[in-house]
C-alpha cells in the first residue's frame, strides 16, 4: 500500500470520527434539551395539580368549617330547651369513658 493511500485512509477515519462525535454531542444536546422540556411540562403539571388540591382542601375545610358551626348552634339550642337532659347525657357519657378508660388499665 502506498503512503498516499495510508493517509488518505488516516484522513478518512479522522473525518469520521469528527463526524461521529459531532453527531453524538448534537443527539446529546437535543437530549437534554428534550429532557429539560420534558421536566419543565411534568413540573407544570405537578403544580397545577397542588393548586387544585389547594383549591379542593380549602373548599372542604371550608365546608366543614360551616357544619362544625351548625352543629354547634345545634347543641347549644338543645341544651339551652332541655338543660337538665343535657346534663344528664354529658354525665352518662362521662362515666362511660371513665368506666371504658378503668377497664382498660386492669388490663
Amino acid at each position: 500500500m502506498s503512503a498516499n493511500a495510508v493517509d488518505y485512509a488516516a484522513e478518512e477515519t479522522k473525518s469520521a470520527a469528527r463526524a461521529a462525535t459531532e453527531a453524538a454531542t448534537k443527539l446529546s444536546a437535543d437530549a437534554q434539551r428534550s429532557f429539560a422540556e420534558a421536566a419543565k411540562k411534568f413540573e407544570g403539571v405537578v403544580q397545577e395539580g397542588l393548586e387544585q388540591l389547594r383549591a379542593q382542601t380549602r373548599a372542604y375545610a371550608d365546608t366543614a368549617g360551616e357544619q362544625l358551626d351548625e352543629a354547634q348552634r345545634y347543641v347549644v339550642e338543645r341544651v339551652r330547651e332541655r338543660p337538665l337532659a343535657a346534663t344528664g347525657a354529658a354525665l352518662g357519657v362521662g362515666v362511660l369513658v371513665g368506666l371504658l378508660l378503668a377497664a382498660g388499665r386492669n388490663r
